[in-house]
């Protein structure tokens, strides 16, 4: 069954960024489950963040789940790259999403991997690069492991990284080093950018797929830009996922109003039932 979630963000030098709610986690929960979502997807400054036991009464108040918990406060607050060049932070990278991931498996959620991959580039080759990013995901997919999820990995578009941008190019790295718990997290976004045909990309990834940020040409929501959704929506089906939707979007003309517009389009496109 396919989910619907949406982002709350915490950190505030994300801020502009796309993200529905900011700032308060218990306002964004009370706005998402009036809005109709599942799940929420929650970004933090990092693992200490967030007092457990709140998170755990906000989410049985309102009847959600935890759909994921992104690390991008790992490189726009903190400056931390699973690639960078400095092998101390680089260890700090992977201390940040270790424990990240030992907090989200205590809800049973999945943690990104998005901005914090990195690039290559300033003296470091990209087959280098590579090979530490490959060393990372290996060691944190099995710390997911241990607590029954997966690790989630973004391929993003050009301008944010010139690792992997397109899926069959992440496909074939994750398949390569074997790395089984790990799945794709495809963002409508980027792809829009990067790939020939959306659907087919997602078609390809299949099984592969452990997310999907829903999100239209324009990273507004869905319906505000000019994807063509209909064969995205097939894909989908045809490859039987089931699993979140997630509003990663714009608060545009306002994060309730972005809400309403991807409950609307979930609904339109019979992707929801709430």
């Amino acid at each position: 069954m396919i989910r619907s979630a949406v982002t709350i963000s915490l950190v505030n030098e994300a801020r502009g960024g796309p993200f529905v709610f900011w700032d308060d986690l218990t306002a964004g929960c009370a706005q998402a489950a009036a809005a109709g979502f599942d799940a929420v997807e929650i970004f933090a400054p990092g693992s200490s963040a967030i007092a457990e036991p709140e998170l755990k009464r906000l989410l049985d108040r309102h009847k959600l789940v935890v759909a994921a918990f992104g690390t991008g406060a790992g490189w726009v607050k903190h400056k931390l790259r699973l690639t960078d060049p400095d092998a101390e932070i680089r260890a700090r990278a992977q201390q940040f999403v270790s424990d990240l991931i030992d907090f989200g498996g205590r809800f049973r959620a999945p943690v990104i991997i998005g901005s914090m991959q990195g690039r290559w580039g300033d003296g470091v080759s990209r087959d280098t690069a590579l090979n530490w990013l490959g060393e990372s995901l290996i060691r944190l997919s099995e710390c997911a492991a241990r607590h029954g999820v997966p690790l989630l990995y973004e391929p993003l578009n050009r301008y944010e990284t010139n690792l992997f941008c397109r899926v069959e190019e992440a496909l074939g790295f994750l398949r390569a080093h074997r790395l089984q718990n790990v799945k794709l997290l495809c963002d409508l976004f980027h792809m829009n950018i990067e790939e020939e045909d959306i659907a087919a990309a997602l078609r390809s990834a299949g099984p592969d797929l452990g997310h999907v940020h829903w999100a239209d040409s324009n990273r507004r929501a869905v319906g505000f830009g000019h994807l063509d959704i209909e064969p995205i929506v097939s894909a989908l089906r045809d490859i039987e996922y089931s699993g979140f939707l997630s509003a990663e979007i714009l608060p545009l003309p306002d994060g309730e109003a972005a809400a309403r517009q991807t409950i609307a389009s979930l609904r339109k496109n019979d992707l929801c039932s709430s």
